[in-house]
């Protein structure tokens, strides 16, 4: 009898075993578990934005426990993003999006939120408008296609270069049509983009950077996009691995972004240049 009684409580101990082992590979995996930590990853002056977010009372009350890694390279983010080892990135436009699984086809990643649309500028040390730029005024513009794009979309705003038609969100500097000033672009990484204001005649910087460089785009620059403009590709996203575009805890992220407590805090630090937007996806992918 006694032996038979031993053996039930090893059977009894090897089931318990193999449930917690269980209970843990599924929280791993973002099912059951609700208090998993997730790691956001971002760039500049959204890393103290998710700091905040990560340390506020709503995060704790959605149960939601948040790491905050900060990255300086783009692509490195969200390759790290597509392995896994970051779980969400919140730093990048839709087109920017785009244009990198485009270029990513094994590492693909997938918008599960807007957040917010933030202007990109025009920036110069040595003109105060628009109409004293010279002809053949050298610009910096941005090495990667979202936001080589976006400049010249704000150039031919500004009326200074005429674009071709069917001009998409990563075409480049070819598809030009009239450039009457004769505008000089030199290719950038945007992420210097405030560093060469003083080498450089004209810089187009998106405004997360030039947070990075002291710069209020609706101060500083000499033109910059409407703040209150519609334009579905320069809205920013959370990005997620593809295979994780459903995953429920990591989607609770985009309701405590737009929790009004929050986007109060956040258009205070940034003097509204952080325009909150929350749209469904289908606003983006229609």
């Amino acid at each position: 009898m006694r032996k038979k009684k031993h053996t039930g409580w090893w059977i009894v101990g090897i089931v318990v075993v193999i449930l917690v082992a269980a209970g843990l590979s599924v929280g791993a995996n973002g099912g059951f578990a609700r208090n998993d930590e997730i790691t956001v990853g971002t760039i500049g002056p959204d890393v103290q934005v998710w700091q905040h977010i990560a340390n506020s009372k709503q995060a704790k009350s959605e149960g939601l426990k948040i790491k905050v890694k900060s990255f300086t390279d783009p692509v490195a983010l969200n390759r790290a993003t597509a392995s896994g080892e970051i779980d969400v990135n919140a730093f990048q436009s839709w087109s920017y999006l785009q244009a990198y699984n485009k270029e990513n086809k094994k590492a693909q990643l997938a918008a599960i939120g807007t957040t917010y649309l933030e202007p990109m500028g025009l920036y110069s040390d040595k003109y105060k408008s628009v109409k004293d730029i010279p002809d053949g005024a050298t610009v910096a513009i941005a090495n990667n296609p979202a936001n080589t794009a976006r400049g010249l979309l704000l150039l031919q705003s500004a009326g200074l270069i005429k674009l071709k038609p069917g001009f998409g969100a990563t075409s480049g500097t070819n598809e030009i049509a009239a450039n009457p000033k004769n505008l000089q672009f030199k290719e950038i990484d945007d992420t210097t983009g405030p560093r060469v204001l003083k080498s450089t005649d004209l810089v187009l910087i998106g405004n997360t950077i030039a947070l990075t460089g002291h710069l209020n785009v609706l101060k500083d620059s000499i033109y910059h996009e409407k703040v209150d403009q519609s334009t579905k590709d320069n809205i920013n996203v959370l990005a997620t691995a593809k295979k994780n575009r459903d995953n429920k805890e990591y989607k609770k992220l985009v309701k405590l972004y737009h929790n009004k407590q929050i986007q109060q805090w956040i258009a205070k630090k940034y003097q509204g240049t952080k325009v909150n937007v929350d749209k469904p996806l289908n606003y983006l992918e229609n």
